[in-house]
């Protein structure tokens, strides 16, 4: 089971102005906020995601092939998370629309430092 998901960032205030954003409509706000960490969530509710300067000091990177995925409640949820995405730095990855043919509703997105994200509900 997953607990968090932690993405890299080069610009923690860039990083919290779209994960606010993020969070606020999906319903949760930071629960950690630290000058190199921020996250977003509840207590021991579902997986949170934090944004974070590499401890390391090196510069933070994107995975590829890693993705990180929100599920919202219903397709009108996909479509405002994408548009908040966009309005908040973000980048287009895939407008929301159907995926397959196994009711799987999703938009993809990345965050201002490149990292890739979709919002996604299962219609059937």
């Amino acid at each position: 089971m997953i607990g968090y998901v932690t993405v890299g960032t080069n610009d923690l205030q860039r990083a919290a102005k779209f994960y606010d954003a993020i969070a606020s409509e999906m319903g949760v706000s930071r629960m950690m906020d630290f000058e190199t960490f921020i996250a977003w969530g509840t207590p021991d509710g579902p997986a949170g995601i934090a944004a974070t300067k590499p401890f390391d000091g090196n510069t933070a990177t994107v995975g590829n092939g890693t993705m990180v995925a929100l599920q919202a409640r219903d397709q009108d949820q996909v479509h405002k998370l994408y548009e908040i995405a966009l309005a908040n730095g973000g980048t287009d990855e895939g407008a929301p629309g159907p995926r397959g043919e196994d009711g799987f509703y999703a938009a993809y997105f990345r965050d201002p430092d490149g990292n890739k994200l979709n919002a996604f509900v299962m219609t059937g």
